[in-house]
């Protein structure tokens, strides 16, 4: 099952339950309808069980908190957990979860280091220690790890240089 409305991101929740579904369907068409908390903690628990639906969790907690301006307060900590476990060295070695973590960080970044730097500060850490201590990281990874900890440092912008480096193989 596939659930969205035209003109949007499709998401796929067919390994819930009929409850299930149906309680992420309303949090996705209006968030202000269900205890997001709730929601919050149903996403970042299947996420957590199971890694392919991480990078599907991460879209789903995005657009939650786009629709009608929603706040992001109920989502701060099990965002940060599935970043959190997307940060984790077996994760890290695989270069899909690093692009994941990082197009996550680019995307909301921001917006969570406002809410809880502390934990900002600790996902950091564990990204610089994956970067600094590759164990099997591809140099893909580490060039994304390395972009996101300079995007952070320039205050969740990239610079000229930055971008001349980190995309001078991409053309405009």
């Amino acid at each position: 099952m596939v659930m969205g409305d035209p003109g949007r991101e499709e998401y796929k929740i067919q390994s819930f339950d009929a409850e299930t579904q149906q309680l992420l369907k309303t949090a996705l068409k209006d968030p202000g309808a269900v205890d997001l908390e709730k929601v919050a903690n149903v996403i970042v628990d299947h996420s957590l069980q199971d890694c392919v639906f991480s990078k599907e969790a991460g879209r789903m907690c995005y657009a939650i908190i786009q629709v009608n301006n929603m706040p992001m307060m109920a989502l701060v900590n099990p965002v940060y957990d599935c970043l959190f476990r997307l940060a984790q060295p077996d994760s890290l070695s695989k270069e899909e979860e690093v692009d994941c973590l990082v197009l996550q960080l680019h995307r909301v970044g921001e917006q969570l280091e406002k809410m809880n730097r502390q934990r900002m500060d600790e996902l950091f850490v564990l990204i610089r220690d994956g970067f600094l201590l590759p164990s099997g990281l591809s140099s893909l990874a580490q060039l994304l790890l390395l972009e996101i900890i300079e995007f952070r440092a320039a205050g969740w912008k990239t610079t000229p240089a930055a971008h001349q480096y980190y995309y001078s193989e991409v053309s405009d």
